[in-house]
């Protein structure tokens, strides 16, 4: 007599939380502000709002652009805010600093829309792997938004999960 398989896991009160599924599927561009500076120095107004007004903006259409200066260089605040006014209209979105902290924005900004009333009182894993690259900043922020409310707090799969938070039992 053949015993039946019951997949403990699917019949189980556990919600799967999968980053994976906020990642931005958007091109991740630099905009480096270095090729634009006067022998490598300093940047100059008049070279630097001519390249601004000549520059392909549209080039850059929906995807997600981190701004800054891979050089030692004197670059004033608003040159990096009129590069992020030409961008803005048609990029994704526009961010000052490197490529990790553009990943890190686009990932605040989507688990922002998370509503942590949703999970209330459940028992939650948050998804370990993934195909796309899900920053460290990303785990952590879930798991501050969510362990106010969770009744446990879980990282990695089903199967084989690490304890993160339990909420303690009322007296």
């Amino acid at each position: 007599m053949e015993q039946e398989i019951i997949n403990r896991v699917a019949n189980s009160s556990l919600i799967t939380l999968d980053l994976e599924t906020y990642y931005h599927q958007g091109e991740r561009v630099f905009f480096d502000m270095a090729p634009l500076l006067f022998q490598g120095l300093i940047l100059k107004e008049k070279d630097f709002r001519e390249f601004v007004k000549a520059h392909d903006w549209a080039a850059y259409t929906d995807k997600n652009v981190a701004i800054g200066c891979t050089q030692e260089a004197i670059v004033p605040v608003w040159a990096y805010m009129l590069v992020a006014t030409k961008l803005a209209p048609s990029a994704h979105k526009v961010v000052f600093g490197s490529l990790e902290q553009l990943e890190q924005a686009l990932f605040q900004h989507a688990l922002s829309a998370i509503n942590p009333e949703e999970f209330r009182d459940e028992k939650v894993i948050i998804k370990g792997c993934s195909k796309y690259p899900v920053p460290v900043f990303a785990y952590v922020e879930i798991a501050t938004k969510l362990q106010p409310v969770v009744a446990s707090l879980m990282y990695g799969e089903a199967c084989s999960s690490v304890p993160l938070f339990k909420k303690p039992k009322a007296i």
